[in-house]
């Protein structure tokens, strides 16, 4: 139980940071690029012409926030963040490893203060306490993982419902005009909420085994296509709307899903402390949720 709660903690703080440093990568590139536009911008003025910037230049600040340091720590935390959540998985209930997932909106915030200069207001400061609170009211109600791990209808099932909610949401996120962000951040955190259950489905067998399990490819085309989803949904309205609906609907559902199909549970009598402390996690991030895209947060 110590070790699973150590690794569902390991995860918010190695994805809440990562989202940190790969937007001051992305500030750092973006402020390089307009210096170097502005310096070609007067050249071309002085020499009377300048061809050659475009796609060019596009791809070159796309490289350069590859290249940079910053972006490279963010992803190499996003790796370690999602290591640390695919071993939580296996040790302790969903409900108590997708609240801490929600947490990192909460590190994201605490962090930004520090290398982006963020702001934090009196309530998002109070969300923050009030995440903090959710995960020690859960720490200390979780109880033990449940046994089930589904049979192979239902692993077959969740690697066709990863792959009908990626395309629904691809297909639907693209011809609605309003409400576009809510919907694609609704189905990317769906697509979150399969690659946990996903894994918790995974039976104990060797690599070889696993590879030949239909619920192996669930993991990665419901965390593929969830992050493509999202990118689309922070591209199209309010990062606010879209990291909201992203926090319930990657959350809730997998939490209820741990109890009510796998055998998740509380301690005896816990119940409803542990029920509180979940919906204060989620409610925490969703407070927090115009931090799901730091630049904009940073703007605002």
């Amino acid at each position: 139980m110590v070790a699973g709660l150590a690794l569902a903690l390991c995860a918010a703080v190695c994805m809440g940071t990562a989202t940190v440093f790969q937007a001051l990568g992305s500030r750092r590139t973006a402020k390089a690029d307009t210096g170097a536009t502005a310096d070609a911008g007067a050249g071309a003025g002085a020499g009377g012409g300048g061809g050659g910037g475009g796609a060019r230049g596009r791809w070159g600040t796309v490289v350069a926030v590859l290249r940079g340091w910053p972006f490279l720590l963010g992803a190499g935390l996003d790796t370690a963040g999602f290591g640390a959540q695919v071993g939580a998985l296996l040790l302790v209930p969903l409900f108590l490893v997708e609240a801490a997932v929600a947490a990192s909106l909460a590190i994201t915030a605490v962090v930004g203060t520090f290398v982006l200069g963020l702001r934090l207001r009196r309530g998002e400061w109070t969300a923050v306490a009030v995440v903090c609170l959710g995960l020690a009211t859960l720490a200390v109600s979780a109880g033990r993982e449940g046994d089930g791990d589904g049979d192979e209808a239902l692993r077959v099932t969740a690697l066709a419902v990863s792959l009908l909610v990626v395309a629904l949401g691809w297909f639907v996120g693209g011809r609605l005009r309003r409400g576009r962000a809510v919907v694609l951040g609704a189905a990317a955190g769906i697509s979150f909420g399969l690659t946990a259950t996903a894994v918790r489905l995974l039976p104990e067998t060797s690599v070889p085994g696993v590879l030949a399990q239909p619920v192996a490819y669930a993991v990665v085309v419901s965390g593929l296509g969830g992050y493509l989803l999202l990118v689309q949904a922070l591209q199209s309205g309010s990062v606010t709307a879209a990291t909201a609906a992203m926090v319930i609907c990657e959350t809730v559902w997998p939490g209820l899903f741990g109890v009510l199909w796998l055998g998740d549970t509380t301690r005896h009598g816990y119940g409803a402390l542990a029920a509180a402390g979940f919906v204060a996690c989620v409610a925490g991030g969703v407070a927090l949720a115009r931090f799901g895209e730091v630049e904009e947060a940073q703007g605002a």
